[in-house]
């Protein structure tokens, strides 16, 4: 009987979580940490709106037991700077914001927004006409792309960064259209390249095909709470799990920026 009773006590004192000098090792929201705002074109075409509805549902699933709080908007045309600043990320989905928004989206940005843009929200060319949107990517306008969607070898450029540190050096991302910018954003001393697509998928592409040039897909420009994803065309988007990660690396540490302080630490 003796010898039972040490038994059970062994098994439940391993069952119990491990306890740290500073108290118990996790912590628990009381209440959502923070709000997060989605933005999508429906107009958009399909294969981009394909996407955009998985983002949702993906983020939607990062929400649960109301971590934070979400809403979704398909245009920011009711979101003034006085509203946007209520929420400590801005996801933009295949979409830019309107022309009447875009001093506000300025705003929110130079006060410390965050902002995680996938794919087509940083689609400019020379009729975008927007100069700042040029300095926020840190980059050129839109130069080429491969065609069909397919998927690319990747690489990560900085291993230490909080948005690719668990991810493998170097990995394949599934299927998508990929974005090449001239010039790189490489070359703007403020940006900080996280992940690039690798040489050795050259020649990239079946109808348009990319032969050479530097081409990175995920940055961070330094001098804004933001990073830029390049993955966002079709239904794959959300099929791997090393991509899965990296989604939510992002979006997490863009809300860790938060100028009122690191929401999970709360």
């Amino acid at each position: 009987m003796k010898k039972l009773f040490f038994i059970i006590l062994t098994l439940t004192l391993f069952s119990l979580p491990l306890i740290s000098q500073d108290g118990y090792p996790a912590n628990y929201a009381k209440e959502p940490r923070f709000k997060a705002l989605i933005c999508y074109d429906p107009s958009a075409e399909p294969d981009h709106v394909k996407f955009d509805m998985d983002a949702i549902e993906f983020f939607h699933k990062l929400s649960y037991g109301e971590g934070f709080l979400y809403d979704v908007t398909e245009s920011l045309d009711d979101y003034p700077y006085e509203r946007l600043k209520e929420y400590s990320i801005l996801i933009m989905l295949n979409a830019l914001p309107s022309q009447n928004r875009r001093d506000d989206f300025q705003k929110y940005m130079e006060n410390g927004g965050g902002w995680l843009g996938f794919h087509a929200s940083a689609f400019n060319n020379e009729q975008t006409n927007w100069a700042w949107f040029n300095e926020f990517l840190g980059c050129g306008p839109f130069l080429c792309n491969n065609w069909p969607p397919q998927p690319a070898q990747v690489q990560c450029d900085i291993t230490t960064h909080s948005v690719t540190k668990t991810l493998p050096e170097i990995f394949v991302a599934p299927a998508s259209e990929f974005y090449q910018w001239n010039p790189s954003p490489r070359e703007d001393k403020d940006v900080r390249v996280l992940l690039s697509i690798t040489p050795a998928n050259y020649p990239f592409g079946i109808k348009d095909v990319v032969n050479f040039g530097d081409f990175p897909i995920v940055w961070t420009n330094t001098r804004y709470h933001m990073v830029y994803l390049n993955m966002g065309h079709g239904s794959e988007g959300f099929i791997d799990a090393t991509q899965n990660l990296l989604f939510t690396n992002a979006f997490r540490w863009v809300v860790s920026q938060d100028p009122q302080g690191d929401p999970f630490k709360k």
